[in-house]
C-alpha cells in the first residue's frame, strides 16, 4: 500500500508541474525525531493543500484537514481515505450541526497527534479572502497545542497562488470545476507547453512558538510569519500564445459605512444581547471588533451566524462580512456587507456594442415565446443576457441552449413544472426551456419556508421542480429541508450533463440555420404561475397569461422609453412578479441587454456590477437600493440614468443619496401587485414626483372608491383602488374567493389598497389587506395568527386571543399582543415548526388585559395598531 501511495504521489507532482513551477525552501531542515508534527499553513487557494501534500507526503505522511464540500466527490473521497484526511465542514454553510462536527474534527487532530500522527492544518479555517492571512480570534491551534505536550510546530507559507482561479481573489472557487477546465487547457497546450504559475513554499520550525500563551498571541505569531512576504495578485495565462504572467492591481478594500439607525431599535437590542451572551461581555460598543476586541473566534461567529439565520433570515454565506458589532446589527436589518477582495469578471466588447439611442420596440406576437423567436431571428448575434458564471449570451446561444435542454425538459412529467432558481442566465434558460416544452412555468418562492412552498405546489398540482444542486445545498444550510416539500427535485446540472455530443451538434446547427422546430411548439396559455401572500392564511396561486405580461411590459417601455444603448442590472428573483416581468420577459422581448446577480442583498458586489457593466437601468426595491448606495464607492453608480423602485415606499433620504451617487440618474417610484403582472402606476423620468407612485399605465383604467360606501372618492380623498386592463389576471387557482367587484356596471379587480388621486397622480395611503413588507417579501399576518392560535389558543372560547401587527410603514417589525403568557422564543419556535421563514419571526411580545373587538365580534385592528405604536 505504501508503494501505491508513493507512485500516486510521484504522478501527482508530475501533473502539478505542468501548471505550477514550485520552489520549496527549508523543508530539508525538518528532521524526524519521533515527536508528532503539526504543520500549520496559510491558505491562499484551494489547490495549495494538494501542492503542499505532494511535497510533504514522501517523508512525513501528514493527515490533512479537508473541506467536506471540496472532498465530497468519489475520487477525492477515495484519496482522502487513503491519506487519513480529517473532514471539516464548511463553516460558511453551517448550522448548529456543523459546530459539533468542527469540534469533533479538532478532537480527531488532538487524538491523532497523541498517537504520533503528523497533521496538516490551516489555522485560518477557510480560504484567505484578502492577500494577507487574518486568523482573528480562532482558537483551534490553541486548543490543540494546549492538549498535546510534545507536539512540534512547523509553519508553511505559500506564495504565488493569490490571483489564480483557485483563490478567492476572483470569486468563490471550485476545485472540481477548475480541475476539469485545467485538463482541457493542458491538452490544448500540447501537454508540456502550458504557462506555469510560480509558487514558493517557505518552511520553518517554530522553535519559540508561544505554546503557553493565549490564542491571540499564537495567532499574531503565525500571522507575522504568513504575512512577512506579500501576496501579489498574479494572473498567469492559460495558453502559451497569450503571453507571460502579469500582476493585477488589488482593489481597494471598501467597508460599509452606514448609520445603524436605519435598523429598528428592537432588532438592534436583540443583536447586542446575543453578541453579549456569546462573547461574555456586558458593555458593548458598535465599533467593537468581534475578534480583536471581543475575542470571538470563527466557531463563535458561526454560532452567531446561525442565530442571524434563524432569527432574521440572514444567509450564512455572509459571515465573512461580519467584522464589527455594527456589521452584525446592519446584517440583522438586511444590510449585508461583502468580502471586499472579490473581483468582478469584466464583460467582453460585445456587451458594450450600442444598438443606438432609439426607443426599443416590440415585434408583433401574441406570446412571449413568439416575440422571443422574432428577436432571435432578427438579432441572432446580439448579446442579450449575462452573468458571472455563464458570461455573455447572444440570442443565438439562448436558442442553442433551449434546443440542447429540450429533450431532458420534455421528460419532466406534468402540465406544470416548478422553477426554483435565483436571478441568473440559468433561470432565463430554464424559464424559456419549460415554456418551449409546452408546459406552464411555476415560479417557486423558497423564502416563504418549506410549509408554504409545499402548500403552493400542491395547490398547483406540481410534482416536479427544476432547480440546482448548489442552490439546494445553500438553502439546506439555512434550514430549508427540501425533502419536506413533497416534490421530486430535477437538477439542471443533471439534465445538462446528460446532453450527448450529437444533441449538442444538432442544437448548434439548429440555432445557426433553423429554429423552425421551436416555432412549431404549442405554447401553453399561461406564461407563468406566481404566488402572492395576502390577507388569507396561505399564498394565493396567480396564473398570468402571455397577454397579461406583454400588455404590462409594453406599457412599461412606452412610459419609461428604454433605449438601444441601455443596459439593465437584474437582481430581483424570478419568483418575484417584478423580477420575472421586468428583468426576464421585458429584456427578452425588447432586446434589452441584461446582466444578472443572484443575491440582491450583496450591495457591495452590486455596486461593482453597475460599474463593470456600465448599467444604465436598474429595477429594484428601496431596501436593496439603499444597501447598494451605502456600499458604493464614488463614481461606481454614475452610469445609471434610470432606477425603477417598487414593492415598498422609498424613504425620502434615499432620493438625496441616490442623486449624490448617480447625478445623471432619475429614481422613479411605482406601484403594482402580482395579479396585475405587476405594474399599475409609475413615475416617469420626464415628470418624477417624489412621494407619489406616479400615473396609471396607458392601457389601464382605475377607479378610487370609498372603502365603505363604494362611492367614487373625491380628489385627494383616500379610497380603495380598483383597476381594469389587459394586464389584470383572470382569477386565482383553487377555491379562492373572487377578487373582482362590480362598480358602475363593470367588473374591476380590487387591489385592497388605499390610494389618493389628484390630477392623475396617485399616492399610496395604506393597506386594507393585513400583510406587511419585510425583507422585500409579503408577510401575511393572518397566517401567523392562525399558526399561533392553533398552538396556544383555547378552542373552547370564541373570543380572539392573539393578534400580530406590523409597526411603521418604512421599517416594520412584528409584534405579538396576547392575553396569555407566551414568550417570544416560544412563539418563534412554533412558527419555525410550521415551516415559516425567519421573516415571520416575532420581534416583541406584549401581554394585555383584553383583545379589543368591534361590535361584529371581529378584532379591532386599528385599536391594536394604536396599542402597538404605544410600545415603541
Amino acid at each position: 500500500m505504501d508503494l501505491i501511495k508513493k507512485i500516486i504521489n510521484f504522478f501527482l507532482i508530475a501533473i502539478l508541474s505542468l501548471r505550477y513551477r514550485t520552489t520549496v525552501k527549508g523543508l530539508d531542515k525538518i528532521e524526524l525525531d519521533g515527536s508528532p508534527i503539526l504543520f500549520l499553513a496559510n491558505h491562499p487557494a484551494i489547490i495549495d493543500p494538494v501542492i503542499i501534500m505532494s511535497r510533504l507526503y514522501h517523508r512525513f505522511q501528514p493527515r490533512p484537514l479537508a473541506d467536506e464540500a471540496q472532498i465530497d466527490k468519489p475520487l477525492f473521497r477515495s484519496i482522502g481515505r487513503m491519506v487519513g484526511a480529517i473532514i471539516i465542514p464548511d463553516l460558511g454553510k453551517g448550522g448548529r450541526d456543523k459546530l459539533s462536527l468542527v469540534n469533533r474534527g479538532i478532537q480527531q487532530v488532538i487524538d491523532g497527534l497523541k498517537e504520533g500522527d503528523n497533521i496538516l492544518l490551516y489555522p485560518g479555517g477557510r480560504l484567505m479572502h484578502r492577500p494577507a492571512e487574518d486568523l482573528g480570534a480562532n482558537s483551534a491551534v490553541q486548543q490543540i497545542v494546549s492538549s498535546v505536550d510534545n507536539v512540534r510546530i512547523v509553519m508553511l507559507r505559500s506564495t504565488g497562488l493569490w490571483g489564480s482561479s483557485f483563490s478567492r481573489a476572483n470569486g468563490v472557487p471550485s476545485l472540481v470545476n477548475n480541475l476539469g477546465k485545467r485538463i482541457f487547457m493542458i491538452l490544448a497546450n500540447g501537454i508540456l507547453f502550458m504557462p506555469r504559475r510560480p509558487v514558493s513554499i517557505d518552511v520553518a520550525e517554530a522553535i519559540d512558538f508561544p505554546c503557553h500563551e493565549d490564542k491571540m498571541v499564537m495567532n499574531r505569531y503565525l500571522e507575522q510569519f504568513y504575512n512577512a512576504v506579500k501576496q501579489p495578485r498574479l494572473h498567469v495565462p492559460y495558453f502559451f500564445w497569450q503571453g507571460g504572467p502579469y500582476r493585477i492591481e488589488e482593489p481597494e478594500p471598501v467597508s460599509m459605512v452606514m448609520d445603524i439607525s436605519v435598523v429598528p431599535e428592537n432588532t438592534r437590542r436583540l443583536v447586542l444581547k446575543k453578541i453579549g451572551e456569546l462573547a461574555g461581555v456586558e458593555d458593548l460598543s458598535e465599533t467593537d471588533h468581534l475578534a480583536k476586541d471581543l475575542g470571538m473566534d470563527s466557531l463563535v461567529i458561526v454560532e452567531f451566524g446561525v442565530y442571524l439565520n434563524e432569527e432574521f433570515g440572514v444567509s450564512n454565506e455572509h459571515l465573512d462580512g461580519l467584522q464589527t458589532v455594527a456589521d452584525c446589527i446592519l446584517a440583522a436589518g438586511g444590510f449585508v456587507g461583502d468580502a471586499p477582495s472579490l473581483a468582478i469578471n469584466p464583460p467582453g466588447d460585445k456587451w458594450f456594442m450600442s444598438a443606438g439611442e432609439q426607443v426599443l420596440d416590440f415585434p408583433q406576437g401574441t406570446t412571449v415565446a413568439e416575440i422571443f423567436l422574432a428577436q432571435a431571428r432578427k438579432y441572432p448575434d446580439q448579446v442579450i443576457v449575462a452573468d458571472q458564471i455563464s458570461g455573455e449570451k447572444t440570442y443565438r446561444q439562448l436558442v442553442m441552449g433551449i434546443l440542447a435542454l429540450s429533450p431532458g425538459l420534455k421528460k419532466i412529467p406534468g402540465k406544470r413544472v416548478g422553477i426554483m432558481l435565483p436571478a441568473t442566465v440559468a433561470a432565463v434558460l430554464s424559464y424559456l426551456g419549460i415554456m418551449f416544452a409546452g408546459r406552464e412555468p411555476v415560479m417557486v418562492n423558497w423564502t416563504t419556508g418549506v410549509g408554504q412552498v409545499s402548500f403552493c405546489l400542491k395547490n398547483c398540482r406540481v410534482s416536479h421542480v427544476l432547480t440546482s444542486k448548489k442552490l439546494l445545498d445553500r438553502l439546506k444550510s439555512q434550514g430549508f429541508e427540501a425533502a419536506g416539500v413533497g416534490v421530486k427535485w430535477v437538477f439542471l446540472e443533471d439534465i445538462a450533463g446528460e446532453i450527448s455530443f450529437l444533441s449538442k451538434l444538432k442544437a448548434l446547427i439548429g440555432s445557426r440555420f433553423d429554429c423552425h422546430s421551436l416555432g412549431q411548439v404549442k405554447i401553453a396559455d399561461t406564461a407563468a404561475i406566481l404566488f402572492t401572500s395576502g390577507s388569507e392564511t396561505h399564498p394565493k396561486s396567480v396564473p398570468l397569461s402571455h397577454e397579461n405580461f406583454l400588455a404590462n411590459v409594453r406599457d412599461f417601455n412606452a412610459v419609461l422609453e428604454l433605449r438601444g444603448s441601455d443596459r439593465l442590472l437584474g437582481i430581483l428573483p424570478v419568483f418575484h412578479s417584478l423580477g420575472l416581468a421586468g428583468t426576464v420577459i421585458l429584456p427578452l422581448c425588447l432586446g434589452l441587454r441584461t446582466v444578472y446577480w443572484p443575491n440582491p442583498t450583496e450591495g457591495r458586489q452590486l455596486a461593482r456590477m453597475v460599474a463593470a457593466y456600465k448599467s444604465s437601468l436598474f429595477i429594484t426595491t428601496p431596501t436593496f437600493l439603499q444597501n447598494i448606495i451605502y456600499q458604493a464607492k464614488d463614481g461606481e453608480l454614475a452610469s445609471l440614468r434610470l432606477v425603477f423602485s417598487g414593492a415598498e415606499k422609498c424613504p425620502d433620504a434615499l432620493f438625496a443619496r441616490f442623486a449624490k451617487h448617480a447625478p445623471a440618474g432619475v429614481l422613479c417610484e411605482g406601484y403594482g401587485v402580482t395579479e396585475c403582472s405587476p405594474v399599475i402606476t409609475v413615475n416617469t423620468p420626464q415628470e418624477p414626483a417624489q412621494g407619489t407612485i406616479g400615473r396609471l399605465f396607458p392601457s389601464m383604467e382605475a377607479a378610487v372608491v370609498h372603502h365603505e360606501t363604494g362611492r367614487v372618492a373625491e380628489a385627494g380623498e383616500p379610497g380603495r383602488l380598483l383597476v381594469r386592463g389587459p394586464n389584470v389576471f383572470a382569477g386565482y387557482l383553487g377555491d379562492i374567493p373572487s377578487p373582482f367587484v362590480n362598480h358602475e356596471g363593470r367588473e374591476w379587480y380590487d387591489t385592497g389598497d388605499l390610494v389618493t388621486c389628484e390630477n392623475g397622480l396617485f399616492r399610496f395611503a395604506g393597506r386594507l389587506k393585513r400583510f406587511v413588507k419585510l425583507g422585500g417579501e409579503m408577510i401575511s399576518l393572518p397566517a401567523i395568527e392562525e399558526v399561533l392560535v392553533n398552538h396556544f389558543g383555547d378552542d373552547k372560547t370564541s373570543e380572539p386571543e392573539l393578534a400580530v401587527l406590523a409597526v411603521g410603514e418604512e421599517r416594520p417589525e412584528l409584534v405579538l399582543l396576547t392575553i396569555i403568557d407566551i414568550s417570544r422564543q416560544q412563539a418563534n419556535d412554533v412558527l419555525k415548526k410550521a415551516g415559516m421563514s425567519p421573516l415571520h419571526n416575532i420581534r416583541m411580545v406584549r401581554k394585555i388585559e383584553k383583545i379589543p373587538v368591534l361590535g361584529s365580534g371581529k378584532i379591532d385592528y386599528r385599536q391594536l395598531q394604536a396599542k402597538v405604536k404605544g410600545y415603541r
